[in-house]
């Protein structure tokens, strides 16, 4: 293993993946608003569009973060509560409570993981973390402010396929969590005392997803 540090990467993934994130939720409601009915944008005809849907309900403005559900308009995004595929959608803030402490604990467990030595000197470990950390902060951030997360990407065929509607921080969670299962088939093993303590909340924030 080398004795070059990659801190510097993960958490500039984090930062980027991040930004990225959040710029795309905000410009593409904001785009589509179309007056709080919400609107497509067809990139690939059949294969994949931009949409945004909206609940039809307008925000108060008693909540101290009403300023940041409103930036693109008065009427309010419809959000997905739940995890990945709608899983305990109904269950509304429940749900969102259940996977918003999922979250943080996944968060905290990246966070002391990245200040071992053995983490920082593992380019690739740190990539899928400072991805799978930037997705779960992305998600986060919209079960806090928005008590549920902003979907917006839509892939499917036609009318035969149907991939459920994501974002980009569920790219970022995917890709990261891709990237740490090829290192268990590929790459060198990391100490097992040092995985132990971000292995059990890594896994819960990759299958929630969200």
């Amino acid at each position: 293993m080398s004795d070059r540090s990659y801190r510097g990467l993960l958490w500039g993934l984090v930062v980027l993946g991040l930004t990225l994130d959040l710029g795309s939720k905000y410009g593409v409601f904001y785009w589509l608003y179309n007056g709080g009915r919400g609107d497509v944008y067809v990139v690939v005809p059949d294969v994949f569009e931009l949409m945004a849907q909206f609940t039809g309900a307008t925000e108060p403005g008693h909540h101290p973060l009403s300023g940041l559900r409103t930036l693109g308009g008065p009427v309010l995004p419809r959000v997905n509560h739940g995890a990945l595929f709608g899983l305990a959608n109904r269950h509304e803030t429940f749900a969102n409570a259940t996977f918003a402490a999922i979250s943080i604990a996944a968060a905290i467990a990246i966070a002391y993981w990245s200040t071992l030595r053995s983490t920082v000197r593992d380019r690739a470990l740190c990539a899928s973390l400072g991805l799978i950390l930037a997705g779960t902060l992305g998600n986060l951030y919209d079960r806090v402010v928005f008590n549920g997360v902003r979907d917006f990407i839509h892939w499917h065929y036609q009318e035969s396929v149907e991939w459920p509607v994501f974002n980009i921080a569920d790219c970022c969670l995917v890709c990261g969590a891709l990237l740490l299962l090829a290192q268990a088939f590929f790459a060198r093993s990391v100490p097992a005392d040092e995985e132990s303590s971000g292995v059990a909340a890594l896994n819960a924030e990759v299958v929630q997803a969200k």
